[in-house]
């Protein structure tokens, strides 16, 4: 059963406390006063399933559960310490809406929220808090700066003989737990990690060896990693048989548990059959298209984006639109919800995306600034009526604009540092492509709500 709103904050036990305690520092008051619009709270509501809103066991309130999550993306803290400070501060738990005697949800609970809302309900979470902000707090934008960047993916530093050396041994603990489900006499998966592990050292200390050196440690490093690939191979032929051991036997009790377990099997041994097909080209000296650099978060891709101090990033790519109300040096405006695909999207792609919800929130701007990878001839057609600067590619004829609208582009780079920094935009905790848009969502939500709050206190 849904809960929108929570208990009753204020008890007995308050009239003991001292007013400073009973009272919320000031940013926490201004972010209270912003979140305490239930019409905030409607995209949830919507999106819950229509069966479960009325009956069964009742969730924690979703107005504690969005300012728990504005807390942890605006102090950084995990999902464990999150809970341990919220139980132990005054100031947080009448912030979050929690009395003296209520207990904090637990981590998992928290966790698994934001896994099932997903990242459409944090995207119309953030429209409705623009949209309310342009018409009853006097926000009215004027310009836009647009910029991408790459968030990461929680995964290592991928190399095929390490992905295969991960797949066989995914593959073994899956074809165990498929094989208790099954019974006696089920197919074996035999886990190969071990021999796996050992080409993967021997590669390791040859490339630690030969760097810089002429020889035949290429030819050596190629054929250890084949080696890996056939191993794999040896291990998906099992896990096909044992799949389809366990959907003979879904029958009776405990047949949709053996059919799921099936199915996760399944969709891991393609993950390892993409593997050995990219060892199998880059031994044959093919290009990889469309590498596969995590089985655990196999939406993720390499982004080379020519930094000299991470040639190439392994994640995401998202489009970040700042509307602001004016274009001075230190002008802070409203993030827009992200535009995002799979891959490596140039700029082009993403920005008709970016201009729809510029048309969905009703906005229209005086000009807009973009860097030089963007197109003039899309931004010009895609915003009529807009003054449109590309830098280097179209950009006023007099010095004064030119140099307003150049240094205000600039700050998007910078917009995007204070977001990786303080608001968790460097590397997303979330797997696959919608835990990355929801970790992201979280993120400008959080910032958007301090930008307000801080308008709060220029106009006060």
């Amino acid at each position: 059963m849904l809960r929108l709103a929570g208990e009753q904050v204020e008890s007995l036990f308050d009239e003991a406390l001292p007013i400073e305690v009973r009272e919320l520092p000031a940013d926490l008051a201004r972010l209270d006063g912003l979140l305490a619009d239930d019409a905030l709270l409607e995209p949830i509501a919507a999106r819950w399933e229509a069966a479960s809103r009325d009956r069964g066991r009742p969730t924690i309130a979703m107005a504690l559960f969005v300012r728990l999550m504005v807390i942890k993306q605006r102090t950084g803290w995990g999902y464990e310490t999150l809970v341990k400070e919220v139980s132990d501060s005054l100031h947080l738990r009448r912030f979050c809406g929690l009395s003296l005697t209520a207990s904090v949800p637990h981590e998992s609970t928290i966790r698994k929220l934001a896994r099932r809302l997903g990242s459409e309900v944090i995207d119309e979470i953030t429209r409705l808090l623009i949209g309310s902000a342009v018409r009853e707090r006097r926000f009215t934008p004027r310009a836009m700066r647009v910029d991408s960047t790459v968030v990461e993916a929680d995964v290592r530093w991928p190399s095929d003989a390490a992905l295969a050396h991960d797949a066989a041994r995914a593959l073994a603990r899956a074809g165990a737990r498929v094989g208790a489900l099954v019974g006696t006499g089920a197919q074996r998966v035999r886990d190969r990690s071990r021999a796996a592990s050992r080409r993967l050292r021997l590669i390791s200390r040859t490339v630690g060896r030969r760097i810089g050196q002429a020889g035949g440690a290429r030819e050596q490093v190629l054929a250890w990693t084949a080696e890996t690939g056939e191993l794999v191979r040896a291990s998906i032929r099992e896990a096909r048989r044992l799949v389809a051991e366990a959907r003979a036997k879904a029958r009776g009790r405990g047949a949709r548990r053996k059919l799921a377990a099936a199915a996760r099997l399944q969709e891991l041994a393609e993950r390892a059959e993409k593997v050995c097909r990219q060892i199998a080209q880059r031994v044959a000296g093919e290009k990889i298209t469309d590498r596969l650099v995590s089985l655990a978060d196999p939406d993720a891709r390499p982004i080379g984006k020519g930094k000299l101090g991470k040639r190439y990033e392994f994640g995401y790519v998202f489009q970040l639109a700042e509307i602001t109300e004016n274009t001075r040096r230190g002008a802070r405006g409203l993030i827009l919800p992200a535009a995002t695909k799979i891959g490596s999207p140039n700029e082009p792609e993403l920005l008709p995306a970016t201009v729809g919800e510029l048309d969905r929130l009703g906005v229209r701007l005086r000009e807009a600034a973009f860097d030089g990878g963007f197109e003039p001839a899309q931004a010009n057609q895609l915003l009529p009526g807009t003054a449109v600067f590309v830098a280097g590619r179209q950009q006023p004829t007099t010095r004064r604009p030119k140099k307003r609208l150049a240094g205000y582009r600039v700050g998007a780079e910078g917009r995007i540092s204070h977001l990786k920094r303080s608001y968790g935009l460097s590397r997303s905790r979330l797997r696959g492509h919608d835990g990355a848009r929801t970790w992201v969502g979280w993120g400008l939500l959080a910032y958007n709500l301090d930008t307000l709050a801080a308008r709060t206190v220029q106009g006060a």
